[in-house]
């Protein structure tokens, strides 16, 4: 197992090397400093979504809630700041809590009453989207002027504040799945949720934990695109749901879950980010980028499942 996830990765790296000569050679301005800093910070709105969702994913489930999520955060915390009149540390925190709270709700359809994780959270997708138009009137919401949006917004020793935090989270969701108890047992539950059951673990509070940490890992996403932005936008990142779970399925983790690799998805996110900033720089349609990113989503699921069987095959 260890084996085959070192190939992997080493195959990421040695994709996202090929990736960059092409780019460099064919995308004008690729490798210029401000562009490498807008990677970056594309990269953490994949990124930071992705490090919960491989647990989530471990753990045989999945979560396509995503985007409008991120959406409904940046949303929640312009009006909470601006129009709600409730202060900018008050606003974030009700926003985060509200984040954390809708996801562990759609952990609790899918542990409590055994609703398919699929179907749970396509219901949250659906209202979050609506909600975020409704609350917005479908309009931005301006962010007020703020020394804590801006440096949001900004730079930490030249890194995008945005890639610091992603970064942050990437450490601490790498011990939580290696070192912790924790994160031995969402391997366990993906690999056989009734053992793990009948082994002591508790399968329900577990699958309640990885959704509501999804829905919190969606919630600063949102406050740091609002930040980005300016404003909350209720029609903001659209299809993110796909590309986060592109980048997980690409860095190997089985979707029938009990395998899976934080640090392989980080390599899944900065090949995903850089595939559609190499597109944006070439000029390609906006809809043929996204018959672009259909395709490698077929075919990262298709290499998934025929390494499962692999696995399966061979163990």
């Amino acid at each position: 197992m260890r084996l085959s996830r070192g190939v992997n990765e080493l195959g990421l790296l040695a994709a996202i090397v090929v990736l960059y000569l092409v780019l460099g050679t064919q995308a004008g301005g690729f490798l210029t400093g401000s562009n490498q800093l807008g990677i970056l910070r594309d990269a953490a709105q994949i990124g930071i979504a992705a490090w919960g969702m491989t647990l989530v994913i471990i753990a045989g489930d999945i979560d396509i809630s995503i985007g409008p999520a991120v959406a409904f955060g940046s949303v929640m915390v312009a009006k909470a700041a601006t129009d709600w009149g409730l202060g900018i540390p008050l606003a974030v925190v009700l926003t985060l809590v509200i984040g954390t709270a809708i996801g562990a709700f759609a952990g609790f359809l899918r542990a409590q009453y055994n609703v398919p994780a699929f179907i749970a959270t396509l219901g949250v997708y659906s209202a979050l989207r609506g909600l975020a138009q409704f609350i917005s009137n479908a309009l931005p919401v301006p962010l007020p002027e703020s020394r804590f949006f801006d440096f949001l917004a900004g730079e930490v020793a030249g890194v995008p504040t945005p890639a610091v935090v992603m970064i942050v989270l990437l450490a601490v969701f790498l011990v939580i799945a290696l070192k912790t108890p924790y994160g031995r047992a969402v391997y366990a539950l993906g690999g056989n949720a009734r053992a793990a059951e009948l082994a002591g673990i508790p399968v329900k509070r577990i699958r309640i934990s990885l959704f509501a940490v999804n829905g919190l890992l969606a919630a600063i996403t949102g406050v740091l695109l609002a930040a980005r932005l300016g404003s909350g936008n209720g029609g903001s990142a659209m299809g993110l749901e796909f590309d986060v779970i592109a980048a997980v399925v690409i860095g190997g983790t089985a979707l029938a879950g009990g395998s899976g690799s934080i640090l392989a998805t980080a390599l899944g996110v900065i090949f995903i980010t850089l595939i559609g900033n190499g597109l944006v720089l070439m000029g390609v349609n906006q809809f043929l980028q996204d018959v672009v990113r259909g395709v490698i989503i077929v075919l990262a699921v298709l290499i998934n499942v025929l390494l499962g069987r692999r696995r399966r095959l061979t163990s």
